[in-house]
């Protein structure tokens, strides 16, 4: 089909090169008023006369001598291209293919198309049989006779009588078409019956044209019989025009086999790649499921998955994303050329349709969303659970270390030789014990807690924690016991001490709670953190602040406390304080160590806060590439979605426009790849959440994708309306108007339009048909809807309600078409058949290139006629299988 589009329109191309345009209309013009001068009518130029319609139809009815159809006498641009339909219609019912030439373009002037279509009239009915040009038979049968012998010396034919005297002239025109069978260079003009008896019989034995002429009589007379001439003459003419006819046939089935050879290529191609890319996708849909579904033990093991999926969204999809593109876009153009050529549609196998692709391609990327999201939480997840793993280990060495010391306690206090005092003292140490117990049992509690987060969370470690967690019981209830030991005793010795010392109880009370709260704010200033934003470093920040401020407070304990001890010593002039173990001498190193620890976390404090404000600073980078991003994709779609349909620019144009479009998103692809470099360095940072950006890397990606697969879609879209205008033979201003109509009222902007709309855009481009009065109050009398609603079976034969965008441009053009048909092709077959029901591989063989006689005869049913011959083949079956009505 291409090809014959492209001879097509190499003719008409050729026609303006060798016509200068005003001496191809005024010609035309003459010729056309030669037959409208009949009717009584004049027209100035075909340039514009024929644009209504009306004055083509009247040429049309006059020079076939039969009447076309009734005329639509209204005004509108739908009445011309009506009438204009019409007589294009006539044409093509009398076999003429109008391949590329449409009704819409008549009537917009287009007069290079114009031309084309008074010269397809011409051909069809001034040429056809013996006619040449626009004469008569009589004057174009000599015409022939005078370009077949022009180049031929001693041979000048200017009638039908006196030219063929002398025999040359007969002998030139079967030397011209069949050069084996004359000597023409050793004929002499003066030998006038030899040439005239040698011509007769070559033409009786080769051509199979019987001797209608006397050599002598001709010769001798002065003025041979006109009518008899040209009766033998015409024999010639239709002689060799049978052999072109045979001629003529086998071109137009091997245009037909190759157009059918390239669509199954096509076939092939699709298949192949379909294939291998569901393949594809269903290779890796597990693979990235597994990443999601199988839990990580580490934060390496994470970053590992995560680096993994980031190479495979970068380098391993992009090209399976071109691909499928492509296969789109290779199917949509197959469709496109088997519906321009008036081939059946073609049906992908099972499971391999573009809804089929779609559909596969959407679970892929349905399963790849959420898949970063959820690493990103794993690496969070297991941060935290480290970070718990850490505090719990400090507390379980704290806790351990208390009781390790405490039970050293009990097992060193010398309760027998303790004085009265002394044992007063340490019965009242122990009830003090009580408040120091409680709290160290808190952090028992917490630790418990600590592990069972810690287990329920599938820590890597939870065997070792919860078994750290179970000694730590253990431990805890050893010094119960220890404790309870100690008690017994003291509670036995009681008896024998009652004094204590008052001002030694008093210490141990101060002391105890002081030396609590210094190991609480010790455990505090050692406590590791992990932040994921500045607030979060100033509540921290805020905290430490407020426990500076209370220092003053404690600060002051701590000198009552010294100031306490100074008045025990004075008293006390042996022993040591029963109520406690603690001396102010610890006191005072802890409180050293407390204060050293202060301007540490200080620093640790400071660090973190700039940590933090780089980290912001990083989300604020992001924020700018990543808006600054989307809003160029979202001008980008601006400028393919209006700037390539901009009413000054050609459909070749749009294409290098979308060309160049194409080239500069590609241009932009660094950019891309330093939002993916921002992405991986806020990810190494674990940075979750960004409120200065809206825009995930993930939505970018899709915007790119997305961007991408546009600038595609549309050259494709464009690459199809440039088929459309070159294998229908409208214009780019047509298809322009087409389109602008169609989106005008394509509302939803989804390529389709129900009837109504569809309706009112037929209306908008001068398409005549029924108002909506008619369509609604309508009955079995009355038919003047029936226009529409055939249109109607057209466009939608499944009566969807819907009408698409390629049925609307197939519409508008497909009644202006010249296609192959398999009628057509059959009567090619027939003339190489010799008018048999049957054809021979032998027959096929001389007429048709050896390949595609192979095709042929590999594909061709046995004839199965009461007239077959041994090998005969069934030409009839072949061809409506070629067009998709039958079986091949």
């Amino acid at each position: 089909m291409e090809r014959t589009i492209k001879r097509k329109n190499t003719e008409i191309d050729r026609l303006a090169e060798t016509l200068h345009a005003t001496q191809a209309i005024k010609t035309f013009t003459a010729w056309c008023n030669s037959h409208l001068r009949k009717l009584g009518i004049h027209i100035e130029s075909v340039a514009q006369d024929f644009r209504s319609g009306v004055n083509l139809v009247k040429l049309l009815e006059v020079i076939s001598g039969g009447e076309i159809a009734r005329l639509e006498t209204g005004k509108m641009r739908i009445h011309k291209v009506n009438n204009v339909k019409k007589a294009l219609d006539f044409v093509a019912s009398k076999g003429v293919n109008l391949i590329g030439i449409g009704a819409e373009e008549i009537v917009d002037g287009n007069l290079k198309m114009t031309l084309g279509m008074i010269w397809t009239i011409i051909l069809r009915f001034a040429i056809q049989d013996i006619s040449v040009e626009e004469m008569s038979a009589k004057e174009g049968l000599l015409l022939w006779c005078q370009k077949k012998t022009a180049p031929y010396k001693n041979v000048n034919v200017t009638n039908f009588h006196t030219s063929f005297k002398d025999g040359l002239a007969f002998c030139a025109l079967i030397h011209r078409h069949r050069p084996d069978l004359i000597d023409y260079n050793h004929l002499r003009k003066d030998n006038a019956v030899y040439n005239l008896q040698y011509a007769f019989e070559v033409a009786e034995k080769e051509l199979d044209i019987p001797i209608m002429l006397d050599a002598n009589d001709i010769a001798s007379t002065m003025r041979p019989d006109e009518r008899a001439i040209m009766t033998y003459v015409s024999s010639y003419y239709h002689a060799f025009a049978s052999s072109q006819q045979a001629s003529q046939a086998a071109n137009r089935i091997c245009k037909v086999l190759n157009v059918n050879q390239e669509n199954e290529t096509l076939m092939e191609e699709y298949e192949s790649l379909a294939s291998g890319l569901l393949e594809w996708i269903e290779h890796m849909i597990p693979w990235i499921d597994q990443m999601r579904e199988q839990r990580a033990s580490s934060i390496s093991e994470v970053k590992a998955r995560l680096e993994e999926f980031r190479t495979y969204r970068l380098t391993v999809k992009p090209p399976k994303t071109e691909e499928k593109g492509k296969l789109i876009t290779d199917y949509n153009t197959l469709q496109t050329k088997l519906r321009l050529s008036n081939r059946p549609a073609f049906l992908p196998s099972e499971g391999k349709l573009i809804n089929d692709i779609e559909r596969a391609w959407d679970n892929l990327e349905t399963t790849e969303r959420g898949v970063e999201q959820h690493l990103m939480s794993e690496l969070i997840r297991l941060q935290r659970l480290e970070h718990l793993f850490a505090r719990f280990s400090q507390k379980c060495d704290s806790l351990a270390a208390w009781i390790t010391e405490t039970k050293a306690f009990f097992k060193k206090d010398n309760i027998a030789e303790a004085d009265l005092n002394e044992l007063l003292g340490k019965i009242k140490s122990d009830d003090a014990f009580d408040t120091d117990m409680g709290i160290h049992r808190e952090r028992l509690d917490q630790i418990a807690n600590l592990a069972q987060d810690m287990v329920q969370q599938g820590f890597s470690k939870a065997a070792e924690v919860a078994a750290r967690s179970q000694a730590m019981n253990g431990l805890w209830e050893n010094l119960l016991v220890a404790r309870t030991k100690h008690r017994e005793d003291l509670e036995t010795a009681r008896e024998t001490q009652e004094k204590i010392d008052t001002m030694r109880l008093e210490f141990a009370k101060k002391a105890n709670p002081f030396n609590n709260w210094l190991e609480g704010a010790r455990e505090d200033l050692l406590d590791t953190f992990v932040c994921h934003s500045i607030d979060e470093v100033n509540s921290l920040v805020t905290a430490h602040e407020e426990f500076k401020a209370c220092l003053p407070e404690f600060h002051q304990i701590f000198l009552d406390i010294q100031q306490l001890q100074q008045e025990i010593d004075v008293v006390a002039t042996f022993g040591s304080n029963p109520y406690t173990n603690l001396e102010v001498d610890s006191l005072g190193t802890k409180w050293n160590e407390l204060l050293q620890l202060i301007p540490q976390r200080d620093q640790l404090l400071q660090d973190a806060l700039v940590k933090e404000k780089k980290k912001d600073e990083l989300r604020k980078t992001f924020a700018n590439h990543a808006n600054w991003f989307a809003n160029w994709t979202a001008e980008e779609q601006t400028k393919i979605s209006e700037s390539t349909m901009g009413p000054d620019l050609s459909l070749n144009e749009q294409l290098a426009y979308l060309g160049e479009l194409l080239e500069e998103v590609e241009g932009y692809k660094p950019q891309y790849e330093e939002l993916e470099n921002l992405n991986k360095m806020i990810q190494n940072e674990v940075i979750f959440n960004n409120p200065y950006c809206k825009h995930t890397m993930e939505s970018l990606n899709v915007s790119w994708e997305e961007l991408h697969n546009s600038v595609a879609r549309q050259k494709n879209a464009v690459e199809n309306q440039i088929l459309v205008r070159d294998s229908k033979g409208i214009n780019e201003e047509q298809v322009k108007e087409m389109k602008s109509a169609f989106d005008h009222f394509d509302k939803n902007d989804d390529g389709r339009l129900d009837h109504f709309e569809f309706r009112a855009c037929l209306v908008s481009l001068g398409y005549n048909v029924d108002t909506e009065e008619h369509l609604v109050n309508h009955n079995a009398d009355n038919d003047r809807h029936s226009d529409f609603e055939r249109v109607l079976q057209m466009v939608d034969p499944d009566m969807t309600g819907q009408v698409t965008f390629n049925a609307f441009m197939d519409f508008m053009t497909q009644e202006a078409s010249d296609m192959d048909t398999a009628e057509q092709i059959i009567a090619s077959f027939r003339v190489l058949a010799g008018d048999k029901r049957y054809i021979t591989p032998e027959e096929i063989r001389r007429e048709l290139p050896a390949h595609q006689a192979e095709y042929c005869i590999a594909r061709m049913s046995p004839y199965e006629g009461h007239d077959a011959v041994p090998g005969s083949l069934d030409y009839m079956s072949f061809a409506t299988a070629l067009y998709g009505q039958s079986d091949l």
